[in-house]
């Protein structure tokens, strides 16, 4: 009996193609036509914003007046917690802290021993903060309204612990920001849609909130305290479910970053991620590697279909796949506000076949024990 191995590779690229169709369908869908619950209006509460920096003047300077001025019916704190800086972060806060008196600087002079990357000085902020809702951001994030914290307080109805919001990065010209832009881009896509889905798995320190019991419930980062990464993944991956978890998606809710500008630096930062989400629940885990798998076997399966099989039926498959792909891409990036990138979105694709390979080894280096 011959083996047809034209036919076998045919077979394989569709059920590849069924994979990825399982994942847009049944996933992404749910970002792509989310409809915001009605919510009856609930008591406001105060909040507590920490914001960790390092050696990060300017950005201090900045951004932080946007987050002190926030529009905010209620009572709110930003706890600033200056992390054994050598720039003029010190003199900025004390500058800021005089027309602002809802900003509380905290300094830190000394390193956190078997403590690694941003943990201790985010574990201090938060056992610093006056108020049960913590709201986390970065230094060099921006809110993209006045009306950031309330809606991302707003989230915390009917037994919610957790608020997932979404941390976008300035448009600027060039490749890069592009190619950076739309990884966010995709990731946001799935820790939505897995929320919304009932299995939330991570959120970004850009823009997260939960509640400070909820933290000390769950003893804070104790668990992976010696790894650089995961203050805000490894954390929410280990206390979220689908019942305390809410996703936040008005634009004035988002954060806004300056990206990086060099492909050098971008390489570090997705070191540090992807060397935490080895430590994913395991659910997760094959959730999220299946659906890269199936990504990084598509095209060249589809090359495959198109040589040695007919090319006719195998364009006809990876049509289907483009325009159940393009649908859901242009609801999601209409709703994050990435709307430029749709036109991109099929060499975007292609491109991610290549950022896998570029970024295989990250599973296995170990990253830098720094934050900053």
């Amino acid at each position: 009996m011959s083996v047809h191995w034209p036919e076998i590779l045919f077979i394989a690229f569709c059920t590849i193609t069924a994979v990825q169709l399982f994942y847009y369908l049944y996933f992404f869908t749910r970002l792509a036509f989310y409809k915001k619950p009605k919510v009856e209006s609930s008591m406001q509460h105060a909040v507590s914003v920490i914001v960790c920096a390092r050696d990060e003047a300017q950005n201090l300077a900045d951004n932080l007046p946007e987050v002190l001025q926030q529009d905010y019916k209620s009572t709110f704190e930003v706890v600033a917690v200056n992390d054994n800086s050598y720039d003029d972060s010190k003199y900025v806060l004390e500058y800021l802290s005089k027309p602002f008196r809802n900003l509380r600087p905290i300094e830190l002079k000394q390193e956190a021993r078997l403590i690694s990357g941003k943990k201790f000085p985010l574990s201090i902020g938060i056992k610093e903060a006056k108020y049960e809702l913590l709201l986390l951001t970065d230094a060099d994030c921006k809110p993209a309204g006045p009306k950031w914290i309330e809606l991302m307080r707003g989230a915390f109805v009917n037994g919610k612990e957790i608020a997932l919001g979404y941390g976008a990065y300035y448009k600027k010209p060039g490749l890069l920001n592009k190619l950076i832009r739309f990884e966010t881009f995709l990731s946001a896509l799935q820790y939505f849609s897995y929320a919304l889905a009932g299995m939330p798995y991570m959120g970004v320190g850009r823009n997260l909130a939960y509640r400070k019991e909820l933290f000390f419930r769950n003893k804070g980062f104790s668990s992976h305290n010696q790894l650089p990464g995961g203050d805000d993944d490894l954390f929410i991956n280990k206390v979220a479910t689908k019942h305390n978890t809410a996703v936040v998606l008005d634009e004035e809710a988002f954060t806004l970053s300056e990206p990086k500008t060099k492909w050098s630096t971008w390489r570090s930062q997705k070191t540090r991620h992807y060397s935490a989400s080895k430590h994913y629940k395991s659910s997760h885990k094959f959730l999220l590697g299946l659906f890269s798998l199936s990504h990084f076997l598509f095209y060249p399966l589809l090359a495959a279909s198109i040589i040695f099989f007919n090319w006719w039926m195998a364009l006809s498959v990876f049509g289907l796949r483009l325009i159940v792909q393009g649908i859901i891409y242009s609801k999601s990036m209409s709703r994050l506000k990435e709307k430029d990138l749709f036109w991109l979105y099929p060499i975007l694709d292609i491109w991610q076949w290549f950022y896998y390979l570029l970024f295989a080894n990250t599973l296995f280096k170990k990253p830098s024990a720094n934050w900053k």
